[in-house]
């Protein structure tokens, strides 16, 4: 049984099944679900850090999701967002930064040679995580 359950989005419709399985665990388990976006930092060294999202971006997805979690049944539903130069090590160090039992996340339908060629976030997560990971398709 999962008490906190952390959910990464990007706002994709990929990240969106990922969600949905993550409120339909929390509402199962009374769990404390934190939906989180990863604002991945670009440039720096010699130049300005630019994050990918805007501010106004990133509050704009944060809101949406934490609004569908409370109209889906959720009480208790809290958003963060992650600045980092990489996703799937700032989602594993967050996870184990904030004792997170449980990580849901979606994920792309890439298999065979592209999914070696592109990587996957999620397999990352999956492989190194400190916590259950469900990855839903």
């Amino acid at each position: 049984m999962s008490n906190k359950i952390l959910c990464p989005t990007d706002g994709s419709d990929h990240a969106k099944v990922g969600f949905d399985r993550a409120v339909e665990l929390a509402k199962q388990s009374g769990a404390r679900l934190t939906v989180c976006v990863v604002n991945i930092a670009h440039g720096g060294a010699r130049g300005p850090t630019i994050n990918h999202w805007k501010e106004g971006e990133v509050a704009e997805l944060l809101g949406a999701a934490e609004a569908a979690g409370k109209a889906a049944g959720l009480v208790d539903v809290g958003t963060v967002e992650l600045v980092a130069r990489e996703a799937a090590p700032a989602i594993i160090a967050y996870a184990e930064q904030n004792a997170y039992d449980h990580i849901v996340m979606g994920t792309g339908d890439k298999r065979g040679v592209k999914r070696l060629v592109l990587g996957s976030v999620a397999a990352e997560v999956a492989g190194q995580a400190p916590c259950t990971v469900t990855v839903a398709r």
